[in-house]
């Protein structure tokens, strides 16, 4: 049944005349007065359940959705959008199951409060911040996989005067930080491998450096490595006692950068081969078990594989359960999202660290006399 105006209201626009219906209209047809109609939708301020319900049902019989997204985020002097910068490439992060993960946490948080999101690329090859830094409306700015010193997307939004939450990476004055206890993980990690006696033991790292690349780091290379997963997960297996033997960079998280690697530390002759290669991440792991299956090296008789993150990855066999760090991903996620809400709301907002668990699997074993 239509609801009727009361007594006394003006009568209600003709909605079928084409056009956008207006919350004056709406406050028409429901006998109230503008200023009511706004607060039936805003959900905030002194208003009765009986006339918020006969606001909604005018609006219902008019077809108005709620007021203009842009009218409000200009009375409130906000967007409405967060921007997640997630990475150079956007199209390895759609790639990595961590990151959709991650990512799905995020949006999540943020969508549960009618917060939008705008993906960013993080550094294009010229070093510079990409151009929406510069010029995107946003509100706050989640750099999700960390921030070096020099980093150029994180200062331009300094710049702007948008506050910046990082996910892991270099801590950054006056930015809070949602991280990992990943130093922990690879300890307990590096100590798992300790207890089965290997000696011999090959890191394939995330990218150690800017611009990244793929190949043996040195000394020199590994010396100044920032406080990122890279250097938090070599400082854990060094906790543990492990010197690796070699440490083989990579340019990103992905099966094919993992499997190049594997290929260069395990196609020499036995002898020379690591025991144990410890990869810092999942995909890596696969590419790094792919590579063993090809030169006819048996997981873990004569070679165990680790991980870090604890992704299911089901296409490498039924039989096969990677031995990994399992991190927590929709709720960092999450807490990226939650941090980025209290900064909007001009809260403090301390750091979160979150906890990491071993989860050992089949691909690891006794190191081989």
């Amino acid at each position: 049944m239509p609801t009727h105006p009361q007594p006394g209201a003006s009568t209600p626009p003709d909605a079928t005349k084409g056009g956008r219906t207006t919350l004056s209209e709406v406050a028409a047809l429901a006998g109230v007065s503008v200023s009511t109609a706004s607060l039936a939708f805003s959900g905030s301020g002194p208003i009765a359940d009986a006339t918020r319900d006969r606001v909604l049902a005018a609006a219902t019989e008019l077809g108005y959705t709620g007021p203009s997204p842009l009218g409000r985020q200009l009375r409130s002097g906000r967007s409405g959008i967060v921007g997640v910068v997630v990475g150079g490439h956007v199209s390895r992060t759609f790639r990595d199951p961590v990151s959709i993960k991650v990512l799905d946490g995020l949006v999540s948080e943020l969508g549960t409060h009618g917060v939008g999101v705008l993906l960013i690329p993080a550094v294009p090859s010229d070093g510079a911040a990409d151009p929406l830094v510069a010029s995107a409306a946003m509100d706050v700015g989640i750099l999700v996989w960390g921030a070096r010193r020099e980093d150029p997307t994180h200062d331009a939004l300094v710049r702007r005067g948008i506050p910046v939450v990082i996910g892991e990476g270099t801590a950054k004055p006056a930015a809070p930080v949602v991280g990992l206890e990943d130093r922990q993980g690879a300890a307990e990690l590096g100590r798992h491998l300790r207890e089965l006696g290997h000696e011999r033991v090959a890191v394939v790292a995330l990218p150690v450096a800017f611009p990244e690349r793929s190949g043996l780091a040195d000394a020199s290379r590994l010396a100044d490595v920032e406080k990122t997963p890279t250097r938090n997960r070599l400082d854990g297996l060094a906790d543990a006692g492990i010197v690796p033997v070699a440490v083989w960079e990579t340019e990103a998280s992905l099966v094919e950068h993992g499997h190049a690697a594997g290929r260069a530390l395990l196609d020499v002759p036995a002898a020379e081969r690591p025991t144990a290669v410890v990869a810092q991440s999942d995909l890596l792991a696969a590419g790094v078990l792919l590579a063993a299956r090809e030169l006819g090296i048996d997981v873990p008789g004569e070679l165990s594989v680790a991980g870090f993150d604890g992704v299911d990855l089901p296409w490498l066999g039924a039989d096969v359960q990677l031995t990994s760090v399992r991190q927590p991903f929709e709720e960092k996620g999450a807490a990226l999202g939650r941090a980025a809400l209290q900064l909007v709301a001009g809260d403090e907002v301390e750091d979160v660290m979150l906890p990491v668990e071993l989860v050992v699997g089949t691909t690891t074993g006794p190191a081989p006399r």
